[in-house]
């Protein structure tokens, strides 16, 4: 066999992971925000001024919040249950530290700091966790693509053939969902009145990059005869074409219905397309060809898999702009954000029976497809690990509380209430932030240039599959090349972030 080929059979025919497993992993982002937190509030603590120079900033950032990640989906991968475990021990380490120190100096009771906590306001402008599922998903992603060309990362991460449900299967959702968080639809004030199509103009003017990116990988990675798995999206389709459509398609019909029904759409869409799908010969034509032979004569055919997975995807969308904007509704107390994870709480029990409904009434999850059980366990996976970036959050909150003037980048800033405002005639401010210039942060730097770091990601991967032969690498080459990869990925966003650079102009 050729390298190309050796390289296809090493991520073909797979079958996924359990949702215990990927359950379990999704948990260490959120851990790994709220250790880099901590220990920012230590340090401050310690020395009573944040973190300022930029190369120790870039240094914890990317060993706290990204390395990590990298030993837990390689080396580390057979221990992936304890390391929650071991990251949360660590963390309740560094809080009980802060929190004695805090005791002896305040001697505050517990239950009045609780109380002050429930009570306290929270910049209503922007919503952190939003902004870090977005980069996390982002991240993982970049992590994924070159470390599944490995033999340290299992095979049940990386994508299931036809039926299961492997991280990258979840990444791939993920990608539509975070997109949807931050739509025009989303991100419209609720009063404003603008023309009924103006949000699918600004999407099609905003979609071709993603179009021109994926031309590009089209015609790379055939002139290059770079190794691809076929039956992911098709022979001349791949996610950049599915996530360009998606987005244009939703803006379509946000524009022709009410966007507060998001959620209806989403709903009718999926149990439709999974109805033909287990009804007609469709889920036939998608697996095996028109000729139930595995052909790929004639574009449809070619592309059968990215093309007809669209209405699948076209449902995680609608289905997270709902989401969106729940989020966005009117909160300003940690006593609100408190109900709403219970709210969270409830929908991620209804999305779990529901997986399991569809599952036994229907079929397993199937990402080549895009499913109704896929839509679900997408949903549901999503919102799990976005409630656990909104727990970290408000335990930060908490923490600050205690700390008073300490600072957590991308992290929310409580404001004074409005009777401290009063007394001192001062507008809202975040406390403890009067004066004090923003800390540097990685998750910021990507967050400016997303598109562009995951491009990039892109790029190098194909350049070390290009020179390196991965299927052969040994555990210690495998760590070093990965680690080299995300942090000149992470530096050039963190240089560019210095600089106030965005590299945007559509």
């Amino acid at each position: 066999m050729s390298q190309k080929q050796l390289k296809e059979a090493f991520i073909s025919n797979l079958n996924g992971t359990s949702l215990l497993e990927i359950s379990a992993g999704l948990s260490l982002p959120p851990l790994c925000l709220l250790c880099r937190g901590l220990l920012l509030i230590l340090y401050y603590l310690h020395h009573g001024k944040p973190v300022s120079s930029r190369k120790y900033s870039l240094l914890l950032d990317f060993l706290v919040l990204v390395s990590p990640l990298l030993f837990s989906c390689t080396v580390l991968s057979p221990i992936i249950f304890f390391i929650p475990v071991i990251l949360a021990a660590f963390c309740a380490g560094i809080f009980s530290r802060i929190y004695s120190r805090v005791k002896r100096e305040a001697r505050a009771p517990f239950g009045q700091i609780v109380e002050e906590f429930q009570r306290a306001r929270l910049d209503p402008e922007c919503i952190p966790a939003i902004t870090v599922f977005r980069v996390y998903v982002n991240v993982l992603t970049s992590i994924s693509i070159l470390a599944v060309d490995f033999p340290q990362y299992p095979r049940r991460y990386a994508k299931a053939e036809t039926y299961g449900t492997g991280v990258m299967d979840l990444g791939v959702g993920a990608f539509i969902f975070g997109n949807a968080l931050v739509c025009p639809e989303v991100r419209q004030r609720p009063h404003t009145t603008q023309p009924k199509f103006s949000s699918l103009a600004r999407q099609a003017f905003s979609v071709w990059p993603l179009i021109s990116l994926g031309v590009g990988r089209l015609l790379s990675v055939k002139s290059l005869e770079y190794h691809e798995h076929t039956s992911e999206y098709g022979v001349h389709w791949n996610f950049f074409f599915t996530l360009a459509l998606v987005r244009l398609a939703a803006s379509l019909l946000l524009a022709i219905f009410p966007k507060h029904k998001a959620w209806l759409l989403a709903v009718a869409l999926a149990v439709l397309y999974q109805l033909l799908l287990s009804t007609t010969s469709l889920r036939a034509f998608i697996l095996h060809g028109s000729d139930g032979r595995d052909s790929r004569l004639g574009f449809l055919d070619a592309n059968r898999e990215g093309l007809l997975s669209l209405f699948g995807y076209l449902a995680i969308y609608l289905g997270s702009v709902q989401v969106g904007l729940w989020l966005l509704q009117p909160r300003s107390s940690v006593r609100g954000w408190l109900e709403a994870l219970r709210g969270l709480a409830l929908a991620l029990v209804a999305l779990g029976a529901l997986l399991q409904l569809c599952q036994a009434c229907t079929e397993p999850v199937s990402r080549r497809m895009a499913n109704l059980p896929f839509c679900t366990w997408v949903l549901a996976h999503c919102l799990l690990l976005l409630g656990f970036f909104l727990l970290a959050d408000l335990a930060l909150v908490f923490t600050k509380l205690l700390v008073k003037g300490a600072g957590v980048p991308c992290c929310w800033e409580v404001v004074q209430p409005p009777d401290a405002r009063k007394k001192h005639r001062v507008e809202a401010v975040p406390v403890g932030r009067q004066g004090r210039l923003s800390q540097p942060c990685l998750i910021s730097a990507i967050n400016k240039n997303q598109l562009l770091f995951f491009l990039l990601a892109n790029v190098m991967t194909g350049a070390v599959n290009i020179l390196i032969d991965t299927i052969h690498s040994k555990a210690a080459f495998t760590l070093c090349i990965l680690h080299l990869y995300m942090f000149l990925n992470c530096l050039i966003m963190h240089i560019l972030h210095g600089r106030n650079i965005v590299l945007k102009f559509w």
